[in-house]
Formats: structure tokens, C-alpha cells, sequence
């Protein structure tokens, strides 16, 4: 159950980036599981993890190998997490690096990045990765964007990728990025793994600035239910196959395109989010500052009483004005807090508008896109959330997620 979201079409393949999907068997029988991505040599990789202590594993192979050499394979197994098992865990996450350089004569080690998704506290079967790495360097292609986007999906509905071209001084440069995340995901980072890459050229600082505040203003503003995974992972790469630099004129351009592939595919795990049947903007204007601004936003998007509100189409406004409230911003004057549900004005500096009808909010709850916008009257700076409802789906999804 996804609200507006459709799979994949029309994805781009990136000069210098070849990937496969492939079936593993290492929790899911009958589907791809271990995906494959290999990059040009010479590719610049950028990287933002978990802020989560109990990271995974392949989270801190992943950290030490971008330190000590540059990345030429990435590879992702769904259905299992290698978080929280260890030193065991810590050792296989290595091993399966090992593994597959073996079966390659233009790597090392180092130059494999591991990722993994799924279930927390199970060890990961490297035998797994043994039988199957053969046919995953067997099976890469250029073309292959989708079925990756299908391979790393644990409880997604809809795989989620996009592309983007945009002509430059230079020429024109391609960007095709795939996500997963669908439940445990709110800002620093989420259950979510997302793989950016392009075939522009760029410098590894210039490529992690690029990074660093996009995600800033895409992934770290959605939140399905609060959690921050132990897992997550996102990683622009860029193998600079097309001769196009990212500098100058240029950046501004290309980081316009990056933001618009980074936001789709953010929003696209709320719009998949556990259970979801709605998706739904928080947007808090007239802030004193981008702080207050997310913080009264991630207030209400948080709310379950909001939450499930939004799922039953009810207009139970004062669970937002509540919401408002308890936020972590210092001396609210209330006097001046206005809110919409949609087009409609719900509140007017902190007084029930005189406007407002039961039959109005009632019209815009039943949409399943859901804009509430909240203005502090506290100076000029805004910021927005995109979160989901709360459904029974949500509680049945995770209450049987081992079953």
C-alpha cells in the first residue's frame, strides 16, 4: 500500500556504473536479495551513515573502507541487518569483501563497500555470499537500475528509483539514483538505503559537500515513525565518464538536479511507508530559525495522536495544536501561531478562526495528500517535514516482521 507511488520507468543507465540483482537465500526464498554495483575506476564516492551508536557492521566497514581507498564495488544483501551481532558480525561483514575481491583481478578488499538491511541481532550467512557472488559478477550491466532497486526492498511495496539529465558547460550529465526504506525511518538517518550515481566529474570534498546538504533538505526531513535505524547508508558516486566537471556554473545546475533526485526519492519512502495511506507535509514558515522550524515540524509529524487522526480522516485539529505546543522551542508566543489544514485556516494568531467549518477540515482529511502549514510568526525562515499516517497495517507489519 503506496499513496501515489508507482514503480520505476524510464531509468537512465550511468556511464561507468554497472549492477546486478541476484537471489542469495539469505531470508527471502524466490526473490533478488544480494545487489552488485560496480563502478568505473577512478570513480569519487561520497557517503553519509547512521548517527545511530549501535550501527551495523557493514556501516563500520563501509566508514573504514572510504578512508583508506577508493571504492570500486558496492555490495547490499535485504533481509538481514548484521546489526548487533558483534565481533561475529564485524568479521563477516569483512569477509564478505574478501570474498568478492577474490573473484575479481582489479580489486582489493579495501575497495568494496557492504551494506545490509532487514532483520536486527541475526548473524549474516557469508555462505550465502559465496555461492552466489559468481553469478552476481556474472549477471552486471549497465541496465540493471531496477531489478537493483527491487533486490535491496525488505518490507517496501514499491521499488523506488529515478533518473535525471541536465545539459551543463560540457555536455550533458546523468543522474540515476535507487532507495529502500519503508518502517524504522525518521532524520539521522532512517531505515533507508539510497545509492546516487552520476557521471559527472567531481572531487571527492566537492562531492560530500554536495552530499552533506542535500540530505540535509531531503532524507534527514522525513520520519514514518520516529526510529533511526542502525543501517543507514546513502552514497553518491560520481565516475566522471562523461567529462563534465561539477564546478562553477555547473554546480549550481547540477546540484539543483541532485536535490530533485535526492527529494523523490526520500519522499518516495514516506509515500511507502509502513502502512501508510497517506502522505503528508508539515510545513512550518515564519521560524526564527531552520532549528525551530524542524523541530515544531518533526513535533507533529511525530505525533502518533496525529498520526492516526490523519488515518481516520478525522479533523481533530487540536491534537496538531498540542503537537505545536510541546515542541522544543523556547518561549512560543502563541498569540501569534497561525495554522492551515490545506487551504484551510484552522487557527489565527493562536484563536479558532472564525472561518472555520467541521465540514471543511473533514473535505481536505480525506484527501490522501495532506498539506498542514504552520506559521510561527517568529521571523522569516521555514522548513518542511514529510511524514505519513498510522495505520492498523503499521502495527500488523511490525508486530509480525519476524513471523
Amino acid at each position: 500500500m503506496a499513496v501515489n507511488l508507482f514503480p520505476p520507468e524510464n531509468l537512465l543507465p550511468v556511464d561507468g556504473v554497472r549492477l546486478s540483482a541476484v537471489s542469495a537465500g539469505i531470508r527471502y526464498q524466490g526473490r533478488d536479495d544480494l545487489v552488485l554495483m560496480e563502478l568505473a575506476e577512478g570513480s569519487q564516492c561520497a557517503a553519509v551513515f547512521t548517527k545511530n551508536a549501535f550501527c551495523a557492521a557493514p556501516v563500520i566497514v563501509a566508514r573504514d573502507h572510504l578512508a583508506v581507498a577508493s571504492p570500486r564495488y558496492l555490495l547490499i544483501n535485504s533481509g538481514n541487518a548484521n546489526a548487533g551481532t558483534g565481533e561475529q558480525g564485524l568479521q563477516t561483514a569483512k569477509a564478505t569483501c574478501v570474498e568478492l575481491a577474490k573473484l575479481l583481478d582489479d580489486c582489493q578488499a579495501e575497495s568494496v563497500l557492504p551494506f545490509s538491511t532487514g532483520v536486527i541481532g541475526e548473524q549474516l550467512p557469508l555462505e550465502c555470499f559465496q555461492n552466489t557472488l559468481p553469478s552476481a559478477i556474472g549477471a552486471l550491466a549497465s541496465d540493471h537500475w531496477a531489478q537493483a532497486a527491487a533486490g535491496i526492498m525488505t518490507t517496501d511495496t514499491v521499488a523506488k528509483a529515478i533518473s535525471r539529465q541536465v545539459e551543463l558547460d560540457g555536455g550533458v550529465v546523468t543522474i540515476t539514483g535507487v532507495s529502500k526504506g519503508s518502517g524504522m525511518i525518521h532524520p539521522n538517518m532512517a531505515t533507508m538505503l539510497a545509492y546516487v550515481a552520476t557521471d559527472a566529474m567531481a572531487g571527492q570534498d566537492t562531492l560530500q559537500s554536495l552530499l552533506t546538504e542535500v540530505t540535509n533538505e531531503t532524507f534527514n526531513c522525513i520520519t514514518v515513525d520516529g526510529d533511526t535505524s542502525t543501517n543507514d547508508a546513502l552514497i553518491l558516486a560520481a565516475t566522471g565518464q562523461s567529462g563534465v566537471p561539477i564546478a562553477g556554473a555547473n554546480l549550481v545546475v547540477f546540484r539543483q538536479a541532485l536535490q530533485e533526485v535526492c527529494l523523490y526519492l526520500a519522499q518516495a519512502i514516506v509515500r511507502d511507508g509502513e502502512g501508510a495511506t497517506k502522505f503528508i507535509s508539515i510545513d512550518v514558515e515564519d521560524a526564527g530559525s531552520r532549528d525551530e522550524a524542524r523541530a515544531v515540524g518533526e513535533t507533529v509529524a511525530l505525533s502518533p495522536l496525529v498520526k492516526t487522526a490523519m488515518f481516520a480522516s478525522d479533523p481533530n485539529w487540536g491534537r496538531i495544536l498540542a503537537a505545536i505546543g510541546r515542541s522544543p522551542v523556547e518561549n512560543l508566543d502563541v498569540s501569534k501561531v497561525t495554522v492551515w489544514l490545506g487551504d484551510t485556516l484552522l487557527v489565527e494568531n493562536g484563536q479558532p478562526a472564525a472561518s472555520y467549518t467541521e465540514e471543511q477540515g473533514q473535505q481536505v482529511m480525506k484527501r490522501d495528500e495532506i498539506t498542514v502549514r504552520i506559521s510561527l510568526g517568529r521571523g522569516d525562515t521555514k522548513a518542511s517535514t514529510w511524514t505519513c499516517d498510522f495505520s492498523y497495517d503499521y502495527v500488523k507489519i511490525n508486530a509480525e516482521y519476524r513471523s
